[in-house]
């Protein structure tokens, strides 16, 4: 079904789309593992996710390599425990944001999942959301080695959904993944809020709308 934007298909982030973003303090209490300041963290957070969301490396490989980037080192235990916190940070599911994934179905538009995500995540996320199965088409990076902003990934999901980029919107937190989709064709809206999404689209008239703040 193609509505008057002609847009057919919705593909969605999960990392703060879908899920609502980690408080702060989750990461301070990461943090303190490793002897780091909230403020230089985050980077050390970011510096090797790609390759851990790609598959490129192991969460042992990606947690040991931050504690060595924080001049520090952690134990099995300290390990078992990060990985879990790590999970439980994006483990909360945005349910205005899955109303609306539901609607869309019941509207007979397409719904694809398209995430930067690694292993033990996309274990979690299937043992515990059954409403993935709302989605027609699911690209987790670690599956496919490929991650966001890498066209291939957006090409791929396409191609899953039978759908041409022109007829896709793509929700997604992320400038630079934003971005990347806007360049192949792809109608994008860069996610802040559930009312923000929602005022988006009615100014693109699409006729499904999310509800909740």
């Amino acid at each position: 079904m193609s509505v008057g934007t002609g847009i057919s298909a919705v593909i969605f982030d999960y990392g703060e789309v879908l899920c609502h973003r980690p408080p702060d303090e989750d990461f301070h209490r990461l943090a303190k593992v490793f002897g780091a300041d909230a403020n230089s963290f985050r980077a050390l957070w970011e510096k090797n996710r790609g390759a851990f969301d790609r598959g490129d490396i192991t969460a042992e490989g990606y947690w040991t390599a931050l504690a060595e980037d924080a001049g520090t080192a952690i134990d099995r235990e300290q390990l078992d425990r990060v990985c879990k916190w790590d999970i439980e940070m994006f483990g909360r599911a945005n349910l205005d944001m899955v109303r609306w994934l539901r609607s869309l179905r019941l509207g007979g538009i397409k719904t694809g999942l398209l995430s930067n995500i690694h292993p033990a995540m996309i274990a979690y996320l299937r043992e515990n959301f059954d409403w993935l199965e709302l989605f027609d088409f699911k690209t987790f990076s670690a599956e496919v080695r490929l991650i966001k902003p890498d066209p291939e990934i957006y090409e791929h999901t396409l191609r899953g959904l039978g759908v041409r980029a022109g007829e896709a919107l793509f929700v997604d937190d992320r400038e630079i993944n934003v971005q990347a989709a806007r360049e192949l064709g792809i109608h994008t809206v860069q996610f802040r809020s559930v009312s923000q999404l929602r005022r988006e689209l009615e100014v693109m008239e699409f006729p499904i709308l999310p509800d909740g703040e």
